[in-house]
């Protein structure tokens, strides 16, 4: 299985879901997942995450320090098979992209069903902001791995 998560410019929400998969991943050591993020515009490439984003994850024990923006590409489209937008336009822009090669497109928060639809963009509010967006990807992040390793 091969998961990309993305945002609009992959800086806040999508390396700060990467990070939170990923920590829940190597918890579960029977399942072999592919995890990669990205942005839907290409405001920030080659940049790190957003500071605030890295000072929130830190402080959960997870390290997004090395990730590096990108823009989503048309092989993203045949490499992933699974890919995951933060709100409801990032996906609107996947549909736009897609080429139809199969790779599946939802909202990350369809797997927490008892959370908000949508990973509100914390770049422009306070450090409350980038906490909020950590527990709901982490609530969405151990709903699918529960329905990943449901599925082996």
């Amino acid at each position: 299985m091969k998961v990309l998560f993305v945002c609009l410019g992959n800086i806040c929400r999508s390396p700060s879901a990467e990070g939170v998969f990923r920590q829940r991943l190597a918890l579960r050591p029977s399942l072999q997942v592919t995890v990669d993020s990205a942005g839907t515009a290409g405001y920030h490439i080659g940049k790190s995450p957003d500071t605030r984003s890295m000072a929130a994850a830190r402080k959960r024990g997870i390290d997004i320090s090395g990730l590096r923006a990108r823009q989503v590409t048309a092989e993203d489209f045949h490499r992933f098979d699974l890919i995951l937008a933060m709100d409801r336009s990032n996906l609107s822009d996947l549909r736009r992209l897609d080429p139809g090669n199969g790779a599946e497109l939802r909202l990350f928060m369809e797997y927490a069903p008892d959370q908000p639809l949508e990973v509100p963009d914390p770049y422009y509010g306070g450090e409350q902001g980038f906490e909020q967006v950590l527990d709901m990807l982490e609530a969405a992040a151990d709903a699918l791995l529960d329905e990943l390793q449901a599925a082996c």
